[in-house]
């Protein structure tokens, strides 16, 4: 059975979607920049025969074009660690991994990276500067509530997470940032075009 990595994304709809990053570039910059990133996203991970690609998505019952060997399910009801672990719970007897869509270096390269640590570990993180993760990657040896008391949005979201994994073995991937803010939209295209 092929690993399954997990994209997890809001549809994309004016007005709804990176909402602090439109506050300072506007709803269809924010919107543009979400949508590219996740097409991106979703037709490498499509592309790559290594593992299965599946998209969650929220609002559950919103329209979403997916390429050509995209899957989707619904995120449903409950805070992210809670839909997080109801996605990977789908997937209890392989390695499954969740991603964020907001990441724009990352790629199919890491979700292979996350599934060859899984060798080796029982679950795999990649950890963002910002002190959270844009990726999850698990084995079928999980703790039972992998979620639970994290501080979503805040530098703690890793910290917190490890908690739950103390029992477990940990691997963690190259560092990247997500694109939450102007600040961090600016670092990322300014320096890209100078």
């Amino acid at each position: 059975m092929k690993p399954v990595a997990i994209v997890f994304a809001r549809a994309p709809r004016l007005g709804t979607v990176k909402r602090r990053l439109a506050r300072g570039i506007g709803d269809r910059a924010a919107l543009r920049f979400h949508t590219e990133t996740l097409t991106r996203l979703l037709r490498g991970l499509a592309a790559d025969r290594r593992f299965r690609t599946v998209l969650a998505v929220t609002p559950d019952r919103a329209y979403v074009r997916l390429p050509r060997g995209v899957t989707r399910i619904e995120q449903g009801h409950g805070d992210i660690g809670q839909r997080m672990h109801r996605a990977l719970s789908r997937f209890p007897r392989r390695g499954a991994s969740i991603i964020g869509c907001d990441i724009p270096d990352a790629g199919p390269t890491d979700l292979s990276a996350a599934f060859r640590a899984l060798g080796f570990a029982d679950a795999a993180f990649g950890p963002a500067a910002d002190g959270g993760y844009w990726l999850v990657a698990l084995g079928p040896r999980r703790p039972s509530r992998p979620f639970a008391n994290v501080r979503w949005s805040t530098s703690d979201a890793l910290a917190d997470t490890l908690v739950n994994f103390c029992t477990h073995r940990v691997a963690h991937l190259r560092t990247l940032s997500d694109v939450d803010t102007i600040a961090e939209w600016r670092a990322r295209y300014q320096a890209a075009e100078e």
